[in-house]
């Protein structure tokens, strides 16, 4: 879990050499030689730049197969005050939207078929059995033993989240799809969320006082004379270690989803770069070996971020 911040890095530096290795050899091939020119002009480099940020960024339109790009409706902004906010759809708006759907119609139709298996006194078979497996194994040997006794309370909430993540980390490995986990204001309200879940636990577990003590720390026996020093010093370390807790979950999960895409945009650029079959077939197959580790990495994101929370509401729930 510690290696994800540092391994979404180390995805990102590597990228960054990929698109900055042909710089380097404009010295030694004409076509890179006009490339050059082209980019000095504003003919080529700015571009690339754009079609980059276009495919990982969001947008007010959606890409699809046959149809081809669909604007979305804008709406006047709401203004508050001098403040205006923008509540026009967006198209990681769509993909977050369509994944709720799709977990909501995946689930519903699951339950029916368990419930219509029961009723045979038979287990449930094919999609539906292996969906009851999954989240039971998410239920049993991650969230209950992290959250502590009587957490089944919080269960339905992180299963909702460990699907959910998944199912737009998914969405986003699709042809013409987008990756909503890697919008930062997207993973950003996840995180807050659970943030709240994991203090509102604090509070219900531990009582106001037993709360306020997880930010305003005095140990028992502690001198008078010391008891003001103390609180100076810890209580803003206190404070910043709850907040660290929503950073590294938003940080984690988006740097993760966002590196996997940047990687393979800057292999599969060689290939219009220097328009060569040799640098296409290698360019594609690097690509094609990390779309299969980014297939990975959705699934284990989706468990992180569900295990982390677990774990921080297990101990905001056993402060002492």
């Amino acid at each position: 879990m510690r290696m994800s911040g540092p391994l979404a890095g180390m995805v990102v530096a590597l990228g960054l050499m990929c698109g900055a290795t042909p710089v380097r050899a404009q010295e030694h091939t004409p076509r890179a030689a006009e490339l050059s020119r082209q980019m000095a002009e504003g003919r080529h480099g700015p571009q690339n730049q754009i079609d980059i940020v276009h495919h990982i960024g969001n947008a007010h339109s959606i890409e699809l197969p046959i149809a081809g790009t669909i604007p979305l409706p804008r709406f006047a902004p709401l203004r508050i005050g001098s403040l205006a906010i923008d509540l026009s759809p967006t198209k990681h708006l769509v993909y977050m939207l369509l994944a709720a759907t799709l977990v909501t119609l995946v689930f519903v139709t699951t339950a029916r078929s368990v419930a219509r298996a029961e009723a045979q006194g038979k287990p449930p078979k094919g999609f539906a059995g292996a969906m009851e497996a999954t989240a039971l194994y998410i239920r049993q040997e991650v969230i209950l033993p992290n959250v502590g006794a009587h957490g089944e309370g919080y269960a339905p909430y992180l299963l909702t989240v460990f699907f959910f993540i998944l199912t737009m980390n998914l969405l986003g490995l699709l042809p013409w799809g987008a990756t909503a986990t890697g919008n930062i204001a997207v993973t950003a309200a996840l995180a807050l969320i659970s943030f709240v879940v994991i203090e509102v636990a604090g509070m219900r577990s531990l009582g106001v006082k037993g709360y306020l003590s997880t930010i305003f720390y005095l140990p028992p026996g502690l001198p008078t004379a010391m008891k003001p020093i103390m609180l100076i010093i810890m209580t803003p370390v206190e404070i910043i270690g709850k907040l660290s807790k929503p950073f590294a979950l938003a940080v984690r999960l988006f740097a993760n989803m966002t590196a996997g895409h940047v990687l393979v945009l800057a292999l599969i650029g060689l290939t219009f770069l220097f328009q060569s079959y040799v640098v296409g077939i290698g360019a594609s197959v690097l690509a094609t070996a990390i779309m299969l580790l980014e297939l990975f990495v959705a699934f284990l994101q989706a468990f992180v971020f569900t295990l982390l929370t677990s774990v921080f509401i297990g101990l905001m729930r056993a402060e002492h």
